[in-house]
């Protein structure tokens, strides 16, 4: 019995809802540039793309000649990097540049062309890559490009070391990178990056549990629709995916910079690709599913890695007040980790951010208080 109906939600998933959800990625990409034309767009720092490759674009900012220390900006693998850099006052990017950084971002762009429009044979092979990329997952992800984005930022500043940050999935990626090259990491920075999930704590662990294994989902999309990503947390979370959002934008009403922010983020929310399915799978089944990272038992190009291969100095920032990315998903694995330098920080929200999970990128508050804090602690371990 429990066969038939997961394979029967499986092909109602893949004959009624697929390109659906498809669409409505398109439609909210149209709904987005609306959002640009109203003067809502990002106010990006310039900046040189140095390597591009399936998947992957590595921007440098900022001025050719600095010499400091190389940071590598590591984003969530669903929207667009330039949360990190949406307008001047609340830019991560030009903080790190202020400090003297050489600054690089790992830019996740789409890998599920198909060659639309193509002539057959052109479309053929197009649609056999856009199939073979959604097999990308976290080894290429969290450890593949990574490499190839160290690698021209050693060719182009002559460091081999340099300092890894990562938001959310992003921060999850930086560390199985640190993890899996603790010689080439001199300090990591994880925001709100979900690394264990217990049960009790993890929202979306009733959905999981619900569901059947990622794979037979991965599989009727083939590259996860941002759509279909988006309203699995809305499920998940509605309080914070939906409600307070809605409060952050009434009490952004009173306050014309609050809501300027929270409207250039609500430009960035309609900004999404689709997640290839192995990373999907990856995800879903090695991280909420099994809590593999951990454990110790999270398998990357035939390696096992856990905390205890985290050597490099590490900060971690926490929301105390989030469901979706709670305490018990942060410190664990911070107590765990083998670096003798850490640094727990925990950031208490702002006003006109739209989603308090992405608060610790824009908010006034963490840009007055987190990223100082990281910053110093920084200048005695990061040696």
């Amino acid at each position: 019995m429990t066969t038939t109906t997961t394979s029967m939600n499986s092909n109602t998933l893949g004959t009624l809802g697929v390109q659906a959800l498809k669409d409505m990625d398109r439609s909210r990409l149209e709904r987005g540039k609306m959002l640009d034309r109203a003067g809502y767009g990002p106010q990006q720092t310039p900046s040189t793309v140095l390597h591009t490759e399936p998947g992957l674009r590595l921007r440098r900012f900022g001025p050719d000649a600095s010499d400091g220390p190389a940071v590598l900006l590591v984003p969530a693998p669903i929207k667009r990097a330039y949360i990190w850099d949406l307008t001047p006052e609340v830019s991560v990017v030009r903080r790190w540049l202020e400090r003297g950084y050489r600054v690089y971002q790992a830019e996740w762009v789409p890998v599920h062309d198909t060659g639309d429009g193509a002539d057959e044979g052109a479309a053929q092979v197009a649609a056999e890559g856009a199939a073979q990329r959604a097999e990308f997952g976290l080894a290429d992800y969290g450890d593949r490009l990574l490499s190839a984005c160290q690698k021209a930022i050693e060719a182009d500043s002559g460091e081999s070391r340099l300092v890894i940050a990562g938001h959310s999935l992003g921060g999850v990626l930086a560390a199985i990178y640190s993890c899996m090259h603790p010689e080439r990491v001199a300090a990591t920075i994880l925001l709100e990056s979900p690394l264990h999930f217990e049960p009790a704590t993890c929202c979306f662990n009733r959905l999981v549990q619900a569901t059947p294994h990622a794979r037979d989902i991965a599989d009727s999309f083939n590259h996860v629709p941002g759509a279909f990503l988006n309203m699995m947390s809305a499920i998940a979370e509605p309080h914070a995916f939906q409600w307070e959002r809605i409060m952050d934008r009434t009490l952004s009403m009173f306050d014309p910079v609050a809501l300027s922010t929270h409207m250039r983020v609500e430009r960035w929310t309609h900004d999404e690709f689709p997640m290839p399915g192995r990373l999907f799978t990856d995800i879903v089944e090695s991280l909420y599913r099994n809590d593999d990272f951990m454990q110790g038992r999270l398998v990357i190009n035939g390696r096992s890695i856990g905390p205890q291969d985290l050597r490099a100095p590490l900060a971690s920032v926490v929301d105390p007040r989030s469901k979706v990315i709670p305490l018990q998903a942060v410190v664990p694995f911070n107590q765990a980790a083998a670096s003798p330098h850490k640094l727990v920080l925990e950031y208490e929200g702002d006003i006109g951010v739209n989603l308090q999970h992405v608060g610790v990128l824009v908010g006034r508050n963490a840009h007055a208080r987190i990223w100082p804090a990281i910053f110093a602690w920084l200048e005695t371990t990061a040696k």
